[in-house]
C-alpha cells in the first residue's frame, strides 16, 4: 500500500501540492508564533542580564500594583548613605532610569510607541552600557545615545539632541554612542546623562530609581543581599543581581504571554481552513477514484489496506508540509517583527530562537490535523465495493445519514450560541475562561454552519447567480448551475472562505463600533475645548504643561486628569483610579451623573471621598455609602467612602474617581494624562490651539495639543495599525482558502473532462469556458462571503451588547462591508485563473473519447 500512496501522489502533484500549502501555512504560524515569542524572550533575557554585568545587588522599590507602562516609582536618595556603611559594601551608587523624550531638532528619535529611556551613568566598574564611539558625559551639558536609535536618526557624535522629561526640554550634545552586549532594543531608546542632570530634568532630584552595588569577590551575593536588607526601609526590593534579572524576564515574559495567544489564535484559524481544503480535496479524489479502489478490492485488498493507502497519502503530505512549514515558520517570524516594526512597536531580538519544541510540535500539529481532516473521506474509501472496478458507482450519503448530520449541525449551533451566550453573559469573573467560553462556542457556531451550509448552497447560488445569467447569458447560467449540482462541495469549497470572512468581518464591525464608541465618547464627555496629551496617546505629560498652558492668551481654564492602576479589596484585576480636580472638572467635561449624583457632589467632594463608575459598581455590588480599600503602587492602602455615581464613556475614568490631593498622597501620582483646555469667551479656537503648539514644541514636546476632531483622529490612528495586523494575518488563512477554491475547480475540470468537450464541440468558445470556471469560482467565493459576514454580524452584534453599559456603540460601516464582498468576488476570479485556463485548454476530441 506504500508504494500504491507514492505511485498515487506522484500522479497528483498538482492536487498533493495544493493541499501541501493548506498545512504548511498553519504550521508556518505555529512554528513562527514559537520562533518570535521564544527570540523575543530570549532577547529580554539577555537584557536584563546584560545590564546587571559587575552588580551584586540591586536595590528598587517593591511597586506591589505594576503600571501599563511598567513605570516606577523613585525613593529617597539618602538611603545610599546608610547602604555604603554596610560591612562588604565596596561600591554602590544610585541612578535614574525612567521614561522621557529624544529628539533630533523637532523629530523624535524612535518611532511613536517605542519606549525613550533617561539614565544616569554609572560608575565604569558597574556600568553596562559600552560606549563604542566617544565618550561618556563630562559635564551637564552632554550626552550619550545608543547607537542603532542614533542611527536610525542620523545623528552622529558632535551633534545636538534635546531630551525632556518632567522638566522642561534641554539640548545637549551628543559625545558618544552605546551598546548593550549585542542585543537589540528592538525600537527603544536609551540618552544617559550625568547623575544630578538626570535627577534634575526627570524631577527626581533627590531621588533615586535603583541603587547597584558593585561585585565583592570576599561577600557572596546573597549574604551581601542579607546585610543589606536588614537596614533598607520595607517599602524597597533587595534582590541579587539574578534574582532581579530572573525576576525582570518573568515579569516581561507575563506582559508579553498575550503574544503567543494572539497569533496562536490566527494560526488556529489557518490549520482550520485548511483542514476544510484537505478534506474537500480528499473527499473529491475518493470519489473520483471509484474504480481505482475496486480494481485494489477486485485485486485482493481488505478495507484495512484501502484506509491505509489514503491515511498513508494524507501522512506524506502532512509531514512534507508541516516540515516545510517549521522552515516557513522562520519566515513568518521575521515577517511578524517587520509588521510591529512597521506599526512603531519594535520588540527586542536576537538570533532567531529554534527551540526542539517547535519543530516536533508543529510537525505533529500539521501531520494530526491532515489525518483527522482526511477520515472522512479515507472512511468512506473502504466502502467501495469490488464491483465499482467494472462500472462507476456513487457514494453519496444515503438519506438517513444526511438526516444525521443536519441534526449534529443544529445541535453544535445550538451548543456554540449557548456557549457564547453564557460567555457573555454569565459575568464570569475569570476572562480567560470567558474567552475560552467565547471562542469555543464560535468555533462550535462555524462547525455547524459548515455541515449544515449544503442546505443553503441552492438557495444561495440562485440568489447569487441570477445577476450573473442575466448579464451573461448561457455561461451564467451554466455556471449557477455547476455550483448547484453537488452542494457538499460546493459548501465545503466556501466553508474554508466562510471562517476567514467571518473573522474579517466581525473585527470590521467591532473596529468601526470601537471608533464610533471613541467619537461618542469624546463628544459626550469633552465641552469642545482642547486637550493635550502626550505624543504616544497614553504616557503622562509633564505637571508643567497644565501651568505654562494656564499662562497661554486665550486659556481661561486648564484641568488635568491622573490616572493610575490599583488594587481594590474583593475585586479582580487592577481597575483604574482616575484623579480629577474637583473645583475646575466641572468646567471642562461633561460628566454623566447616575441617581442622586450632581456635579455639586463632585466639586465639593473630599479626600476620602470617591465617585464610582456605575459599571465598576454594578459589577462589584458596590453602592453609595460603602468604603472600598485600595492598595497603589508605592504600597501604601487607602480607603474611600463612595458618594456617588458616574457612567463613563469608553472608559475614561476607570473604576473610581479621587481628588488629585489624594492620588499625590496615597499612589505617589503627580504627573497628568490629559489636560483639558477651557477658552475664554471669544478666543479663536485655532489661534489658542497654535499657540499651546508652539509653547509645547519649544518647552514640552513630548506633549501635542488637539482639537475634538483631531483628537477623534489620533484615537484612530491607534487604532489603525493594530486593525491592519490583524488583517494581514487573517489574509493568510483566505489565501489558504483560494487554495482550496482552485483546488477544487481543477478537480472538478477533470471529472467533468468530457461535458467540456462536448459544450466545446457544440460551439462554446474556450473564452466561454474560461468564463464558465470563472463565474463559478465567483458564486462559490461569494457563498463563503455572504455566509462568513452573516456570521460575523451575529458575532460582532451579541459580543457589543454586555460592552454597551462602558459605552460600546455597535457601527455598520456598510461601505467596508460591501467592499469585503467585492474583494471576495474578484478573489474567486483569481483562483479560477488556472483551472480555467486549463479548461479552455483541452483538447475537443480527447475530451469527448474521455471516460
Amino acid at each position: 500500500m506504500t508504494s500504491v500512496a507514492l505511485k498515487s501522489l506522484w500522479a497528483r502533484k498538482l492536487r498533493a501540492l495544493g493541499t501541501t500549502v493548506a498545512v504548511f501555512v498553519g504550521v508556518s504560524l505555529i512554528a513562527g508564533t514559537y520562533v518570535i515569542t521564544d527570540t523575543i524572550n530570549k532577547a529580554f533575557d539577555q537584557i536584563f542580564s546584560d545590564s546587571l554585568k559587575g552588580t551584586a545587588v540591586v536595590i528598587t522599590n517593591k511597586q506591589p500594583v505594576t503600571q501599563e507602562n511598567n513605570s516606577s516609582t523613585s525613593f529617597p536618595a539618602g538611603i545610599l548613605k546608610e547602604v555604603r556603611k554596610v560591612p562588604g559594601v565596596n561600591l554602590a551608587a544610585g541612578t535614574i532610569f525612567t521614561g522621557g523624550g529624544i529628539f533630533n531638532g523637532d523629530e523624535q528619535v524612535g518611532t511613536q510607541f517605542a519606549p525613550k529611556f533617561i539614565s544616569a551613568v554609572l560608575p565604569p566598574q558597574i556600568e553596562t552600557l559600552k560606549t563604542v564611539a566617544g565618550h561618556r558625559p563630562a559635564n551637564a551639558h552632554e550626552a550619550t545615545l545608543d547607537k542603532a536609535a542614533a542611527d536610525d536618526a542620523g545623528l552622529h557624535v558632535g551633534d545636538p539632541i534635546r531630551i525632556a522629561g518632567e522638566r522642561r526640554a534641554h539640548t545637549y550634545r551628543l559625545v558618544g554612542l552605546t551598546e548593550l552586549g549585542g542585543t537589540s532594543f528592538g525600537g527603544a531608546s536609551i540618552a544617559q546623562l550625568l547623575l544630578p542632570e538626570a535627577q534634575r530634568i526627570t524631577g527626581n532630584v533627590g531621588r533615586f530609581n535603583q541603587i547597584s552595588i558593585g561585585i565583592n569577590p570576599d561577600v557572596s551575593a546573597s549574604e551581601l543581599k542579607d546585610r543589606i536588607q536588614r537596614i533598607v526601609p520595607p517599602n524597597l526590593r533587595v534582590e541579587t543581581a539574578e534574582q532581579n534579572a530572573n525576576r525582570s524576564s518573568n515579569e516581561i515574559h507575563d506582559a508579553l504571554s498575550f503574544l503567543p495567544i494572539f497569533l496562536g489564535v490566527f494560526a488556529a484559524v489557518a490549520l482550520i481552513v485548511g483542514a476544510f481544503v484537505i478534506f474537500n480535496t480528499f473527499s473529491i479524489t475518493v470519489s473520483q477514484r471509484i474504480r481505482e479502489y475496486g480494481l485494489l478490492r477486485t485485486l485482493g485488498a481488505s478495507r484495512r489496506q484501502v484506509l491505509a493507502s489514503v491515511f498513508m497519502e494524507a501522512g506524506l503530505i502532512g509531514l512534507f508540509g508541516a516540515v516545510l512549514g517549521v522552515l516557513g515558520g522562520l519566515l513568518f517570524a521575521k515577517g511578524i517583527e517587520s509588521l510591529f516594526d512597521a506599526l512603531g512597536i519594535g520588540l527586542p531580538t536576537t538570533a532567531l530562537v529554534v527551540a526542539s519544541r517547535t519543530v516536533v510540535v508543529s510537525v505533529v500539529i500539521g501531520v494530526v490535523v491532515t489525518l483527522v481532516a482526511v477520515l472522512n473521506p479515507a472512511l468512506r474509501s473502504t466502502r467501495v465495493p469490488p464491483i465499482a472496478a467494472m462500472q462507476e458507482i456513487d457514494l453519496t450519503a444515503s438519506r438517513s445519514r444526511s438526516i444525521v448530520t443536519v441534526v449534529i449541525a443544529w445541535l453544535l449551533m445550538a451548543g456554540g450560541m449557548a456557549l457564547v451566550l453564557v460567555g457573555l453573559f454569565a459575568n464570569i469573573k475569570d476572562s480567560g475562561q470567558a474567552a475560552v467560553m467565547l471562542g469555543g462556542g464560535a468555533a462550535l457556531v462555524l462547525f455547524g454552519v459548515s455541515l449544515y451550509s449544503p442546505k443553503l448552497v441552492r438557495p444561495l447560488a440562485r440568489v447569487i447567480g441570477t445577476p450573473l445569467e442575466r448579464l451573461r447569458g448561457l455561461t451564467g447560467r451554466l455556471a449557477r448551475e455547476n455550483s448547484q449540482r453537488n452542494p457538499s462541495r460546493t459548501a465545503a469549497t466556501a466553508a474554508a472562505l466562510m471562517i476567514g470572512l467571518a473573522l474579517v468581518s466581525f473585527v470590521t464591525v467591532f473596529a468601526a463600533g470601537l471608533k464610533a464608541s471613541i467619537a461618542d465618547a469624546i463628544d459626550k464627555s469633552f465641552q469642545g475645548g482642547l486637550e493635550i496629551q502626550n505624543t504616544n496617546g497614553f504616557d503622562p505629560i509633564p505637571t508643567a504643561v497644565a501651568s505654562a498652558a494656564r499662562t497661554v492668551p486665550g486659556v481661561q481654564t486648564v484641568s488635568t486628569l491622573q490616572s493610575t492602576q490599583t488594587k481594590v479589596d474583593g475585586v479582580s484585576g487592577k481597575p483604574n483610579a482616575t484623579g480629577l480636580d474637583p473645583h475646575t472638572a466641572n468646567q471642562v467635561l461633561t460628566l454623566d451623573f447616575q441617581g442622586d449624583t450632581t456635579p455639586e457632589t463632585l466639586a465639593n467632594m473630599t479626600d476620602s471621598e470617591a465617585l464610582v463608575d456605575q459599571s465598576f459598581a454594578d459589577s462589584n455590588g458596590l453602592d453609595a455609602g460603602d468604603t472600598i480599600h485600595v492598595l497603589g503602587q508605592t504600597g501604601n492602602r487607602a480607603s474611600f467612602r463612595i458618594v456617588g455615581e458616574i457612567k463613563g464613556s469608553g472608559d475614561l475614568f476607570g473604576g473610581f474617581v479621587i481628588t488629585q490631593r489624594a492620588m499625590a498622597r496615597d499612589f505617589a501620582v503627580n504627573q497628568d494624562t490629559f489636560d483639558f483646555v477651557k477658552l475664554a469667551p471669544g478666543a479663536d479656537s485655532g489661534t489658542v490651539q497654535n499657540r499651546i503648539d508652539d509653547l509645547l514644541a519649544q518647552r514640552f514636546p513630548t506633549a501635542q495639543v488637539l482639537n475634538q476632531t483631531e483628537l477623534k483622529q489620533n484615537q484612530e490612528n491607534q487604532i489603525n495599525p493594530l486593525l491592519g495586523l490583524v488583517y494581514a494575518l487573517l489574509s493568510l488563512a483566505i489565501i489558504v482558502s483560494l487554495f482550496g477554491i482552485a483546488n477544487t475547480l481543477a478537480l472538478s475540470i477533470y471529472e467533468r473532462t468530457r461535458e467540456l468537450g462536448m459544450l466545446r464541440a457544440v460551439g462554446m468558445s474556450r473564452r466561454q469556458v474560461r468564463r464558465l470556471v470563472r463565474y463559478e469560482s465567483v458564486i462559490t467565493a461569494l457563498i463563503g462571503a455572504v455566509l462568513g459576514m452573516v456570521l460575523g454580524l451575529i458575532f460582532a452584534a451579541l459580543m457589543s451588547v454586555p460592552l454597551q453599559d462602558e459605552g460600546f456603540v455597535l457601527s455598520y460601516p456598510v461601505g467596508q462591508l460591501v467592499i469585503i464582498l467585492i474583494v471576495a468576488a474578484l478573489a474567486g476570479v483569481v483562483a479560477a485563473i488556472a483551472p480555467a485556463r486549463r479548461a479552455a485548454r483541452l483538447n475537443v476530441l480527447e475530451a469527448l473519447a474521455y471516460e
